[in-house]
């Protein structure tokens, strides 16, 4: 059933209360992983929706699908700022994460649903599989939250 007054959003602290109860339900590792694969899923949901599979484009132009995709025009993940490779790896530097939304500097919070979301259209735009992982934070100080992908 369609939610024809709400539309496709909710509130970010009632996504945060959901990723909270399943941290509390399985474990902050299980619910790391859980929340990670949905997001992966989600991301690739996405692309395919936006019949953008398995396109071969620049790193410009990605960068500008992935902002469309994802932002403030798409489904409000994130904000892709800038996406670089250098020896064979994907950097995707994003802010207004979701993950992050709300978190105190400091956090331990980690991305793992913003991150399979950006993982999960990566893959699907570029029709290749990656190893993901965090490798900066906003918590911590950085200046975005950084994902570098490794193809497989």
């Amino acid at each position: 059933m369609w939610r024809q007054e709400l539309g496709d959003f909710c509130s970010i602290t009632c996504f945060k209360a959901a990723i909270a109860g399943m941290e509390d339900a399985l474990g902050q590792q299980a619910a790391a992983i859980a929340l990670t694969t949905a997001g992966r899923a989600r991301g690739k949901q996405l692309i395919k929706d936006l019949g953008w599979s398995g396109q071969s484009i620049d790193f410009d132009v990605l960068t500008d699908k992935m902002r469309f995709a994802l932002g403030k025009e798409g489904s409000r993940f994130c904000l892709v700022e800038k996406i670089s490779q250098a020896e064979g790896i994907i950097t995707v530097y994003t802010s207004e994460t979701l993950c992050s939304a709300g978190e105190q500097p400091g956090s331990s919070r980690q991305c793992t649903f913003t991150l399979g979301a950006v993982w999960g259209a990566l893959e699907e735009l570029m029709g290749q599989r990656f190893q993901a992982q965090q490798t900066a934070s906003v918590l911590k100080g950085g200046s975005f939250d950084v994902f570098e992908f490794t193809p497989t």
